[in-house]
């Protein structure tokens, strides 16, 4: 293929070389998920099939070595490829092969050298391991071994990241490769520590130990995404940094499913922004219909003003920074409602925990927020037929009370109890120096502006 047709594509390709994992989490099915949410191409050279889930793997049938090189000449005599990797390889015939192949092309490649699976299984064969290292692993612009894989290939001992940044050097200069990562994930320590060796310069990605069951597919992400990021054009430093960021989300979102090693979930690097931005979207929807009604709404502000919060959907949002909300609240003046600021995420704390909370319970309500109570907005709730719990202060623990920010999701709690099903408002009956007040729920944000209308209409 001419350098003119690469220059024509509309997109980067990138190509995997590696095994199909039956249950999806691994192999080439999550170097595709990953090449896909990187925004390239990808295309697939098939090494072996697997029969396994996320406890073990049953069965192993490895590819004719001709189809492998067939596969990725095909590839690169159509559409061209603008970095490739390699995952499991399973036998020193298609190691071989693939070595020979790839040495008629100049495009970055990534080597993931699996050997070994989560389960304990052997996916590379002793035979294959030095075919990797005496043929393959001179061709890597990155090769991504994980300890047991290093100390493998390099026959020393990795205990810290003195070991890891010697074996990371005699990978490169020893053996062949333009540059090596030790991954940090079967070091000890709070922190998960890639060590990078390439053109005679160290650099440590560190990020925050993520202890999980969910891990599955995290050396086949990884390197996938690198590879990615080198067939965009990023060069090898900016590529591992861009994928650290993206196999760290995607393990402290995996996917809990299985009875071993649930899969990791590449798709949280780009759903997290995707689901940001329509609840962005939501929340604007709802203040604009806010503001329209605001002469009624305003009939509901309470001295301490109002706000109103929206979460992302429930499998992404841990804390109050994944809670959208207006900074500084809402205020009310001459009947006119005031917004200071553009919704932020992060922005609430008051009506946020009490949303973290009920959706513990009931994760589709996704929205709430606060307003006064007093009797009247009581009965015409009631009148309205809306579902209502209330938590009485008087009741609440002594260590509740000295924590801070404990009150609330207390509160939530207690009236859920009560209620045992979802309801549309839940009253806090108040306490000394502490203002009576009104929590309304909705499965978004629409829903509660649409409520708030409802009853302020009767008012």
């Amino acid at each position: 293929m001419s350098n003119e047709t690469k220059r024509n594509k509309v997109i980067p390709v990138a190509l995997t070389i590696a095994g199909s994992d039956s249950s999806g989490g691994a192999g080439i099915a999550a170097d595709l998920k990953t090449f896909s949410i990187m925004g390239v191409h990808g295309t697939l050279a098939v090494t072996s099939v697997t029969a396994q889930n996320t406890y073990e793997v049953t069965g192993i049938y490895d590819i004719s070595p001709l189809i492998v090189r067939k596969q990725i000449e095909a590839i690169y005599n159509d559409i061209g490829i603008d970095a490739a990797k390699t995952g499991m390889l399973s036998n020193a015939d298609i190691v071989n092969e693939v070595a020979n192949t790839l040495k008629s092309y100049d495009f970055p490649l990534v080597i993931d050298p699996v050997m070994i699976s989560k389960s304990g299984s052997t996916l590379l064969k002793e035979d294959a391991i030095k075919v990797l290292i005496d043929k393959l692993i001179p061709r890597a612009t990155v090769i991504t071994p994980n300890v047991p894989e290093a100390e493998k290939i390099t026959n020393i001992k990795i205990s810290n990241l003195d070991d890891a940044r010697e074996a990371a050097k005699i990978i490169v200069e020893k053996y062949g490769a333009k540059a090596a990562i030790i991954k940090g994930g079967h070091m000890m320590g709070d922190f998960s520590i890639d060590v990078l060796y390439y053109n005679g310069q160290y650099k440590e990605y560190k990020e925050k130990r993520i202890l999980t069951n969910t891990d599955h597919g995290t050396g086949c992400s990884f390197s996938a995404a690198i590879a990615a990021n080198l067939a965009k054009g990023f060069d090898v430093f900016e590529s591992v940094k861009i994928a650290k960021i993206m196999i760290t989300q995607a393990i402290s979102y995996g996917l809990p499913i299985g009875k071993g090693h649930g899969p990791v979930n590449p798709n949280a690097y780009m759903e997290i922004n995707y689901h940001k931005y329509l609840t962005y979207l939501e929340m604007k929807k709802a203040l604009s219909l806010m503001k329209e009604n605001e002469e009624l709404i305003s009939k509901l502000i309470p001295e301490i003003s109002t706000n109103i919060a929206m979460a992302l959907p429930k499998f992404y949002t841990r804390d109050l920074q994944d809670i959208i909300a207006v900074p500084g609240r809402i205020r009310n003046f001459g009947n006119k409602l005031i917004f200071e600021n553009e919704p932020e995420f992060g922005a609430s704390s008051h009506v946020a925990r009490a949303l973290l909370k009920y959706m513990e319970f009931y994760p589709d309500y996704r929205s709430a927020a606060n307003i006064a109570y007093n009797e009247k907005i009581k009965k015409v709730v009631e009148k309205l037929g809306y579902t209502s719990s209330y938590y009485d202060r008087k009741y609440e623990p002594i260590d509740v009370k000295e924590t801070e920010g404990g009150s609330i999701p207390w509160g939530i709690t207690y009236a859920i109890n009560i209620s045992k099903k979802p309801v549309d408002f839940i009253y806090d009956l108040g306490d000394f120096g502490k203002e009576p007040g009104s929590f309304i729920f909705g499965k978004n944000a629409t829903e509660v502006i649409k409520k708030m209308i409802e009853v302020s209409k009767l008012i």
